[in-house]
């Protein structure tokens, strides 16, 4: 277990990252080693759904506890000591659960449309949904990343009243014109926006009009 002392300033932002049951948790995993690459302090939270979608499309198994799933993916990802710590559902002394601890940026990536659902209610039933509800009523910056088809008319309501709200809806809905050449091309693709959205420099993805790789 990593010291719960060590300074926010020896990285360079914090980031509350959470990862749903959603299809598509790549783009979370894919996220939070960025993150990390970056040297951003990362707050993460996994839904017990979540790590079901994680068993079914990878072939990580991640340990119950977030303690445990702490060190896992320390260790997988190579984070340094204490930049990565794992919050469990009802852990409600967690920084993320309070605007005066909470970092600037929250992204749920996946979010499921429950999740979806539960954040424009303001339901706040868990960490996740309650972190994002800090977000929102701090007016920090809230991005979502939705995988579903077809959506239906509650969940483009739902994210039309969060768009109103100032949350940035990204639907992982990843581009060609950079003519991918494998699945994790189309993860980056993703990855890469979200990484601009929160205003990190990144090498992912070119920008529209540079020569494509």
């Amino acid at each position: 277990m990593f010291s719960e002392h060590q300074p926010v300033a020896a990285f360079e932002r914090r980031v509350t990252l959470a990862i749903t049951g959603a299809s598509g948790v790549q783009y979370g995993l894919r996220l939070l080693q960025c993150l990390l690459e970056l040297n951003t302090q990362v707050l993460l939270m996994v839904s017990k759904a979540a790590q079901v979608v994680i068993a079914t499309e990878t072939d990580l198994r991640l340990p119950g506890s977030p303690d445990a799933m702490e060190a896992f993916l320390s260790e997988h990802f190579n984070a340094r000591d204490g930049q990565l710590k794992v919050y469990g559902r009802e852990q409600w002394m967690a920084p993320v659960a309070s605007g005066s601890g909470a970092p600037s940026a929250m992204v749920v990536c996946p979010c499921s449309t429950g999740t979806l659902s539960a954040i424009a209610s303001g339901a706040s039933n868990n960490l996740i949904e309650r972190a994002a509800d800090v977000a929102l009523k701090e007016r920090r910056q809230l991005l979502l990343v939705p995988r579903e088809a077809p959506y239906s008319e509650i969940h483009l309501e739902h994210m039309l009243k969060l768009t109103r709200m100032g949350v940035v809806v990204v639907p992982a809905s990843p581009g060609f014109y950079q003519r991918p050449q494998s699945v994790e091309d189309m993860v980056d693709f993703i990855v890469a926006r979200l990484l601009s959205q929160l205003g990190f420099e990144q090498s992912l993805l070119p920008r529209w009009g540079e020569a494509m790789l």
